[in-house]
C-alpha cells in the first residue's frame, strides 16, 4: 500500500479527534488514565536519582477528555531524576495562561514541601517591559512567558543567564537561541476550514497565495491579536514589507472578516460562517473538543510564515540570588510530566522527542516552519505599523 503523503496526513487531524468523542477542553483540569511505564507504581525509584520524593505519575499531570486517552509512551527525564527544589522563587509569569501556570507551580510545591514560589502575571509586554525597567534591581528570578519575542526583548537587554547545556539539550536548536532563554511549549500557526464548505485539496500549502485563491472573501482573522502580529512579523521578516502589505492589502480587498481572538474565529469556520480562517493549532482543538460533530478540519503551510512555530518560554534572571535554583526550576519545566501536563491540558506542542503532541497532530519535526530566529519576533513595531497603514489595525 503507498503510503499517504505528509501534506495530506497533516490536514487529517481532527477528523480522527472528533471519531474519538472529544470532551475534554484544553486548560481544564481533571486526570485521565496513566499509561503504564518505568516507575508507573511511584515506588521505584533509579540509583543516583531524587530519593527525597515520591515517584509522581503521569495521571497526575495528565488532562481529561479523550485526547488524554490512549496516549503513546511517554518518554524523557522524569521528575524523580531530577535535584530537589527547595527554596524560594518569584518568577514572573507573561500571558494569558497564567492559570495554567499557577497550577502547575502548586503541583510542584506539593511534591517538594520545601520549594515555595512566588508568581507575578502580568501581559507579555507588561512583564517584558517590567523587568527591562527594574534592570538589576528586579526581584524576579525567573520570567516564563508565552511569548518568544517578549523572553528575547528580556534577554536582549543582558538581563538573562545563559542556561546550561543540560537544560537545552532536549529541546530543538530553534527553541532556545543562544540559549539565553528556552521553549516550553509551542503552537504552530494553522488554517482551520469547514468541511462541508472546502475540499482539503481547495486550502492552498503557500500561505502567500491565499490572497488570490478562491477561498480569501470567506475567511476570518483576528489582527488584534498578539499571536497574528507574530505571524504577520514572520512574514515581514521572511518575504519583507512589500510583499507583506501586497498579502495584507490582498486579503482586505478580498473581503476578509475580522474576529476579537482566534477562539471566534474557529467557531465561526465550525458554524459555516466562514470557510477558513487563521488560528494557532489548538483553537480548532477547543472547539472540537466542545463539539465533536463540528465540520472543522485542520491545515498547516509549509516552509512559509503560515507555519510559524512560536512558543513559550523560560529564562532566568541574572540579578537572581538563587541561580541553581531557578535553573533547576526551568529543567523541571522540560521533564516528561510537566511536558504531558503542557500537551493534554493545554494542546501545545511538547518541546522534548519523547511527549508526543494530542490528536494526531504531526510532531514538531514534521512540520516546516519558516527559517528565522525566533528573537526577532520581539521586533513587533514595525508590523503593527504596517498593519495600521494598511488599515488592518
Amino acid at each position: 500500500m503507498t503510503e499517504e503523503p505528509t501534506s495530506k496526513r497533516r490536514r487529517r487531524l481532527l477528523a480522527s479527534i472528533a471519531s474519538a468523542g472529544l470532551v475534554g477542553i484544553a486548560g481544564c483540569g481533571g486526570s485521565g488514565t496513566e499509561t503504564e511505564g518505568p516507575g508507573g507504581d511511584g515506588t521505584d525509584t533509579p540509583a543516583g536519582g531524587n530519593e527525597t520524593i515520591g515517584d509522581p505519575e503521569f495521571s497526575e499531570f495528565r488532562g481529561s477528555g479523550a485526547l488524554a486517552e490512549g496516549r503513546e509512551e511517554i518518554s524523557g527525564t522524569r521528575i524523580r531524576d531530577l535535584p530537589n527544589l527547595e527554596g524560594e522563587l518569584t518568577i514572573y509569569l507573561g500571558g494569558g495562561e497564567g492559570g495554567l501556570y499557577r497550577d502547575l507551580i502548586n503541583k510542584l510545591e506539593e511534591i517538594y514541601p520545601d520549594f515555595e514560589a512566588t508568581p507575578r502575571a502580568s501581559g507579555t509586554a507588561d512583564a517584558a517591559n517590567t523587568l527591562i525597567g527594574e534592570g538589576s534591581a528586579t526581584p524576579a528570578d525567573v520570567f516564563w512567558s508565552v511569548d518568544a519575542g517578549s523572553l528575547a526583548a528580556v534577554a536582549a537587554e543582558d538581563l538573562t543567564t545563559e542556561l546550561s547545556s543540560d537544560v537545552t539539550d532536549p529541546v530543538p536548536d530553534e527553541f532556545h537561541p543562544n540559549s539565553e532563554w528556552v521553549g516550553t511549549a509551542g503552537r504552530a500557526r494553522a488554517i482551520p476550514y469547514n468541511t462541508e464548505a472546502l475540499d482539503e485539496s481547495e486550502v492552498p500549502d503557500d500561505v502567500m497565495a491565499l490572497p488570490d485563491s478562491g477561498i480569501a472573501g470567506d475567511m476570518g482573522w483576528a489582527p488584534t491579536y498578539g499571536a497574528f502580529q507574530a505571524f504577520i512579523t514572520a512574514m515581514r521578516l521572511t518575504e519583507g514589507e512589500d510583499a507583506t502589505r501586497q498579502w495584507l492589502q490582498g486579503m482586505v480587498d478580498a473581503g476578509v472578516t475580522e474576529y476579537a481572538n482566534e477562539f471566534f474565529v474557529s467557531n465561526a469556520v465550525a458554524d459555516g460562517e466562514l470557510q477558513a480562517g487563521f488560528a494557532n493549532h489548538y483553537y480548532p482543538l477547543r472547539v472540537q473538543a466542545a463539539r465533536p460533530n463540528a465540520p472543522i478540519d485542520l491545515a498547516f503551510t509549509s516552509g512559509d510564515a503560515g507555519a510559524l512555530i512560536n512558543v513559550a518560554g523560560a529564562a532566568v534572571l541574572s540579578a537572581s540570588p538563587q541561580q541553581e535554583l531557578a535553573a533547576n526550576f526551568v529543567r523541571h519545566l522540560l521533564s516528561a510530566e510537566v511536558q504531558e501536563y503542557f500537551a493534554t491540558r493545554a494542546y501545545a506542542y511538547p518541546m522534548i522527542p519523547g511527549v508526543p503532541p494530542v490528536g494526531g497532530l504531526p510532531r514538531i519535526d514534521e512540520l516546516n516552519p519558516p527559517e528565522f530566529d525566533l528573537a526577532e519576533l520581539s521586533n513587533i513595531g514595525p508590523t503593527v505599523d504596517l498593519m495600521r497603514e494598511v488599515g488592518v489595525l
